[in-house]
């Protein structure tokens, strides 16, 4: 398997809305096994193919690793995924993204929700989110419309989470 490089923001291609995918094949199959070690790799719960620079609606989400992130604990495959019902309530979670890196902030989301997709093998699945697991789910699915969880907060809050991200590369930069 290989660790793909995780595209970070401003990169264009996280703002793009992502192609659909017209066969499952094991080329395929290859790179949602690729996308999962990445996420592995950069200890995140979530992967969408757009964060490694392939515009495509495919996401990777293992929502049950153990604390460090080390051990898998149930990988989730979704091709061409999309939300078929919502709940009307709403939850706040903190959320953070490989592409906006060591930046956290609260965003409002729905409490459960009901996805349609292809699984790794491209049988037609449908699942029951809730959770951290619905909240895991939208943010990953977002990817694939071009939003950042960045666009769901404030113009203030963004404002002042990318001068922290601006300061930290400035900073990372200046140490190597």
């Amino acid at each position: 398997m290989t660790v793909m490089k995780v595209y970070e923001y401003p990169h264009p291609i996280l703002k793009k809305k992502a192609e659909k995918v017209e066969k499952v094949d094991d080329e395929l199959r290859r790179l949602l096994d690729d996308m999962l070690e990445t996420m592995y790799v950069e200890i995140g719960v979530g992967l969408a193919a757009p964060q490694v620079g392939i515009s495509k609606r495919i996401v990777v989400i293992d929502a049950e690793r153990d604390d460090e992130g080390k051990k898998p604990g149930n990988p989730l495959y979704l091709i061409n995924p999309e939300i078929v019902e919502k709940s009307t309530e709403k939850v706040c979670g903190e959320e953070g993204c490989l592409s906006v890196p060591e930046q956290r902030a609260e965003v409002e989301r729905f409490a459960w929700v009901k996805v349609r997709y292809l699984d790794y093998n491209g049988e037609p699945r449908e699942m029951l989110a809730d959770d951290f697991l619905a909240i895991v789910v939208q943010h990953e699915l977002d990817h694939l419309d071009g939003i950042l969880y960045i666009d769901r907060i404030s113009r203030l809050k963004r404002s002042m989470l990318l001068k922290k991200l601006q300061k930290l590369r400035e900073e990372k930069t200046e140490s190597e």
